[in-house]
């Protein structure tokens, strides 16, 4: 029995969590005594959360009643420490105090109504069928439990549950369905792919100036800063340069140094975005800038003027509302050709491809292929069209489906499982890196 428990431990507990319910009413067992360091009051730290003794205590006495009842009542302290059960408790609740931290990340929280349902719906309260407060405060004290710890164990019970419900994808139930019914069907069809390249379109003056009009607020001139620099060149030392920076700021500096006027912006500089970023700070009142390290050499900034970002005018934006105003046209007649070709059209058959292998078809990038099958698989239409991403238009016409074979379904949906534990695993190393564990339970 020893060596099976061994062999299957993983497959006895849950790996996350330690349920606050489940302790009533299993017993207390001990565990023995730590060192905690120079943090008496505390097993371990996870971020913000902290992991008490208390709640070590409570965890590894349900994770032994539960290696118990397997083992028929015979489980003593030695085999539970060949199991290693002290170590699983801690993880258990370390894996537990990272969802609650990415919890508080995002503010969730569960209500007074939430909690109550839980604990109202608990056999273990109830009296004649019916929650009793009575029973629930004689069973709470029975445990050595009082109703405040009690009742702040089951409410961060319930938001780690919401948290990863809310880390599922939403109707997971539905996709899931969905998903194994197309992995289930292949299809043959016929399609065709239409670029914008098959329409033409030029613009007009005055549909040209309409549309600027209704586009005005997205054509903008950038913000500019109009500056003077000094550049000190490579041999100058800073003290150097501090010496030219004050006498540039007292309006001494000698006339024979070069002083370079120029205007830069957020798309058109040379500097970093933390040296522009200073240069967004200078003010008319304090427009100099201490000398900065610029590629090999110290540079003194002068701000001049600042040019406030502008709606360009007419004439300004002329060349880019033509592109965009054309590719609009061309976008409303390929959706015209579509409409009107897609019941008529001759194209590409291909074989029997199932989702997964829709990512093979002729004239389609791999994305498209993957968002055209993504489409059709989920379609309810026989015929029809999609508008890809990439601005071109799929024809589609389904000649044939077949069903695949039970086994084939039941190894892709495995597949979908392995993947939701790869998920899980992930998740988990991603918290560990976002919250520091400090562990101060010595000897676990």
């Amino acid at each position: 029995m020893i060596t099976w428990m061994q062999h299957h431990r993983k497959y006895l507990i849950v790996t996350v969590w330690v349920s606050t319910i489940a302790f009533i009413g299993a017993g207390f067992v001990g565990w023995g005594e730590y060192s905690y360091g120079d943090k008496a009051s505390a097993v371990a730290q996870v971020g913000d959360v902290s992991i008490t003794a208390d709640e070590f205590q409570k965890a590894y006495s349900n994770l032994f009643n539960q290696y118990n009842q397997v083992l028929q009542g015979k489980l003593d302290e030695k085999q539970a420490k060949q199991f290693g059960l002290q170590s699983q408790a801690l993880q258990s609740l370390v894996s537990q105090a990272l969802i609650l931290n990415l919890a508080k990340s995002y503010k969730i929280t569960v209500s007074d109504e939430e909690l109550f349902s839980m604990i109202k719906n608990q056999k273990s309260f109830t009296k004649a069928g019916s929650f009793d407060k009575e029973v629930y405060a004689a069973m709470l004290s029975q445990n050595n439990l009082t109703i405040k710890d009690y009742e702040a164990g089951v409410r961060k019970e319930l938001l780690i549950q919401k948290t990863l419900y809310l880390l599922t994808p939403l109707a997971r139930t539905l996709e899931e369905n969905a998903i194994a019914s197309a992995q289930g069907v292949a299809d043959k069809i016929e399609y065709k792919l239409l670029t914008p390249s098959m329409v033409t379109a030029s613009a007009d003056e005055a549909g040209l100036k309409a549309f600027w009009e209704k586009h005005q607020n997205e054509f903008k001139k950038e913000a500019t800063y109009d500056l003077s620099i000094i550049h000190m060149g490579a041999q100058a030392t800073q003290n150097d340069a501090l010496r030219r920076y004050i006498d540039f700021k007292k309006g001494t500096i000698d006339p024979s140094v070069m002083i370079t006027q120029t205007t830069v912006s957020a798309k058109n500089t040379l500097f970093t975005p933390e040296l522009l970023k200073e240069i967004a700070e200078l003010t008319a009142d304090k427009p100099f800038l201490k000398p900065r390290k610029v590629g090999d050499e110290f540079v003194i900034i002068k701000l001049n003027g600042f040019n406030p970002a502008a709606s360009k005018t007419y004439e300004e934006a002329k060349n880019d509302a033509n592109m965009l105003y054309v590719n609009e046209m061309k976008k409303s007649k390929l959706q015209e050709l579509a409409q009107n070709s897609y019941k008529t059209f001759s194209g590409t058959v291909s074989d029997f491809k199932t989702r997964a292998q829709s990512t093979a078809l002729s004239g389609l990038s791999a994305a498209e292929a993957t968002e055209f099958a993504d489409n059709l698989f989920a379609a309810k239409q026989k015929q029809g069209f999609f508008t890809l991403k990439s601005g071109n238009v799929i024809l589609y016409n389904v000649l044939e489906q077949k069903l695949l074979q039970a086994t084939t379904v039941a190894e892709e949906n495995n597949a979908m499982k392995l993947k939701g534990n790869l998920f899980n695993q992930k998740l988990m190393k991603m918290l560990e890196s976002k919250y520091p564990v400090k562990i101060y339970a010595e000897g676990i």
